[in-house]
Parts: C-alpha cells; sequence; structure tokens
C-alpha cells in the first residue's frame, strides 16, 4: 500500500456509493440503540432545528441551590394524585418531571419506584421527611418554564452542569447544519444485497441521527463522502473507510458528556455501525470543574479528529498488515496461546481468516481482525466486550 489517498466524492467507484467490506473490523451498535428508541418527537432533521429546541429550553431555565429543610412536598390543587414541590422564595409550585422525582427521591434515600405506587398525600409525607432530615442540607435545582414550571433536575449542590446546547455548538463548528453543508453529515445507508455504501440517502425521521430529549442529546455523524484507502481486499480491491464521531449529554444528570471517534465501513439503516477501527472515547462526570474540562479537553479533541489527517489511522493499519508474526500452524497456535486465548478460541479465530481471507493468519492485522469475527458470535456481551477488548490492545501494541 502506497500513500494515504482521501477520494473525491464526484466520482464513486461505483453508482449510488461504495463497495465496501463490513466483514472486516468490529460491529458498533450504540446509535443502533438510540435509533430503535427515540419517538418521532426526540428526532431532528438539521443541527440548526435540534440547537434551536435545547437553546430555548435553557433559556427558559434557571439552577439555583436551596436547602432541603425549605422544600415544601404537596399534593396538586388540580390532581391530588399528583405531587408539586413549593421552593424558596417560588411565586409557584414546580411539577417534578419523573426524571427529577426520582433523582430527589435518591437524594434522600428513599425508593421511587415504591414512593410512585402510594398515593399522593402518603408519597409527599414520606418525601416530606426524607428532605427534612436530609444531611446534606442542599441540592441544586434546575427548573424550566413551558406554560407550568417543571422540575427538571435534582442534583447534589457541586453538581458541574454542561448545557445541551454548548455541546450541539461545538458540534456545528465542525458540521454546520449535519445535513451535507460541510464535511460531516447525517450517515448514508448499506445496500445488503450488493454491499455498496450509498452516503447520498435523504435525511428523515426513520434516518436521522440527531436526538435530544427531556433528559439528554445524542448525535452521530460522518465524513462519508470523502472514503480513506488503507490496503487492499483479497480480490485487489480498496479497504475503504470512513471517519464518524457520535457524542451525548444529559443537563439534567441522566449521563455523562462524552465523545467517541472511530474509523468505520458502512453504516445499515437500523444504524449499526459496521467494520469499526481504531475507536476511542472521552467521558466527563458532571462535577465541579465539568464545564472546564469540557471547553479545554471534550471540545478541542472534537475539533482535532474532524480536522485531522487519517495518515496515522493509515499508517497503523499499514504496519499492522506489514507485522508477520506467525508463518506456521505451531507459530499460530503458540501466538494465540500467549496471549490468553483457549485452543477452541484459538481455532475459531483461524478457521475465521481462513474463510474470509483464503488462506491462514499471518500478520497482527489478521489476527486482530480473526478475533474481532469472533467476538461477534459471543451471545454475552460482556465476552464480547473482552475479546474486543484483546483485538484492540493487540492492534495497539504494534509498532
Amino acid at each position: 500500500m502506497g500513500v494515504v489517498e482521501v477520494l473525491d466524492p464526484v466520482q464513486p467507484t461505483r453508482a449510488g456509493g461504495w463497495k465496501v467490506d463490513v466483514s472486516r473490523g468490529e460491529r458498533n451498535g450504540r446509535v443502533s440503540s438510540e435509533w430503535f428508541n427515540r419517538p418521532d418527537d426526540e428526532r431532528y432533521l438539521s443541527l440548526d432545528d435540534l440547537w434551536a429546541n435545547v437553546k430555548g429550553r435553557s433559556e427558559r431555565s434557571r439552577s439555583r441551590v436551596v436547602q432541603t429543610a425549605d422544600i415544601r412536598v404537596e399534593a396538586a390543587r388540580d390532581n391530588p394524585e399528583r405531587l408539586h414541590l413549593m421552593l424558596p422564595k417560588a411565586q409557584e409550585p414546580v411539577a417534578p418531571t419523573h426524571w427529577a422525582f426520582g433523582q430527589l427521591a435518591s437524594i434522600v434515600g428513599a425508593p421511587a419506584s415504591y414512593l410512585r405506587q402510594l398515593p399522593a398525600p402518603l408519597a409527599g409525607i414520606n418525601l416530606q421527611y426524607g428532605l427534612t432530615n436530609h444531611r446534606a442540607e442542599q441540592v441544586k435545582t434546575f427548573e424550566t418554564e413551558d406554560g407550568r414550571t417543571e422540575l427538571r433536575a435534582v442534583t447534589g449542590p457541586d453538581y458541574g452542569r454542561i448545557h445541551d446546547f454548548e455541546l450541539v455548538e461545538a458540534v456545528q463548528r465542525i458540521a454546520g447544519n449535519g445535513t451535507g453543508d460541510t464535511r460531516w453529515k447525517v450517515p448514508g445507508v448499506l445496500d445488503w444485497s450488493t454491499g455498496v455504501y450509498n452516503p447520498g440517502v435523504e435525511i428523515s425521521r426513520d434516518t436521522t441521527t440527531l436526538y435530544a430529549s427531556d433528559r439528554d442529546v445524542f448525535l452521530f455523524l460522518v465524513d462519508d463522502r470523502n472514503p480513506i484507502e488503507a490496503g487492499r481486499l483479497p480480490d485487489g480491491s480498496p479497504d475503504l473507510y470512513f471517519r464518524g464521531f457520535y457524542c451525548w449529554n444529559s443537563e439534567v444528570g441522566a449521563k455523562t458528556l462524552g465523545i467517541a471517534s472511530f474509523y468505520l465501513r458502512a453504516v445499515c439503516q437500523n444504524r449499526n455501525l459496521w467494520g469499526v477501527e481504531d475507536f476511542q472515547e472521552i467521558r466527563i462526570r458532571h462535577s465541579k470543574y465539568a464545564a472546564s474540562r469540557f471547553a479545554h479537553e471534550a471540545a478541542p479533541a472534537l475539533t482535532r479528529f474532524a480536522n485531522s489527517s487519517p495518515q496515522g489511522f493509515v499508517n497503523g493499519i499499514k504496519a499492522a498488515r506489514q507485522q508477520i508474526v506467525a508463518r506456521t500452524d505451531e507459530d499460530r497456535a503458540d501466538f494465540l496461546r500467549k496471549r490468553g486465548f483457549s485452543k477452541a478460541e484459538s481455532g475459531k479465530i483461524i478457521e475465521k481468516v481462513l474463510m474470509e481471507e483464503e488462506r491462514p493468519p499471518e500478520s497482527i492485522f489478521d489476527f486482530v481482525q480473526g478475533i474481532t469475527r469472533l467476538a461477534r458470535d459471543k451471545t454475552q456481551q460482556d465476552a464480547r466486550l473482552d475479546m474486543e477488548g484483546r483485538a484492540k490492545k493487540l492492534l495497539d501494541r504494534v509498532g
């Protein structure tokens, strides 16, 4: 393989997209899980629309630290089966969301699932007792005005909030509207019947990968009009990759902030990622200095990946292909045994490579591909992740 080549998007190798080999690399189902579970009102067709929603929500919100003993719990006047909270210096009661009620119950050490089964007045008595006797004394509330005032989050007083719109803005700086006005866009779709990945699929609520709920945001974008050639397939055709990343956040404490970057070969209709290589991830807990870490660590890392050359990745693949570690059956068995694989697993790994490459594994790259293919057959998630981790560790040691 020669120098890395980033192909222009004007002349795909086959009408409608590029031929890819998704039998290689790992499968990642994180985006598919999001796609499957999001209702229509949580799906957005552009970053602009997504930003407008979460930005407007933030502008209607406020956060403050209050004494837990000063919070009053009461049944709603218009619905005796629903609880409201009266916060210090507030003119009107606030209605806790399902998520915020769970947070509040957790803070005072009460089982939220049990409280939800009780009549509201009785649940209120129990919750009021917990608040009055809460040893930590303070909580941070996050209230949003939307026709009525909702209590969307209750956290510890040192919770470091990163607003959802801040993450969306960081993505917009490199991806524009996320619809193709820059290199980064909502992904296309793999045609399983032909093995062709088509980046030019219309963005709809069925295909979008831009999501937001009252608890979180999740975004997945790819640079899929500029394939990267990193070696050749057994038939001599190019082994093509695309760059991709997804990121997530919850301004109400439902999850960390995170960014994952990687190279992949295709995205299918169900938004599974196929042929994933070089997966890297950053997670930031919403601790006291979370906003500073986001500004100085996560956002710059996203920009660096978006603007970086794929040369390092391609060189790593090239080195893995060139590093021969086994030429005989005895070498192959010994290589895998030293890395913790059983005799049965070793036989299956070698068999996987034989089926795909029509030759036994010789290079680091061959063994990595065999291990990741075997990992897909694992029915237990822990076993699959363990094997994928061992494959990544092996590739990381190249050179």
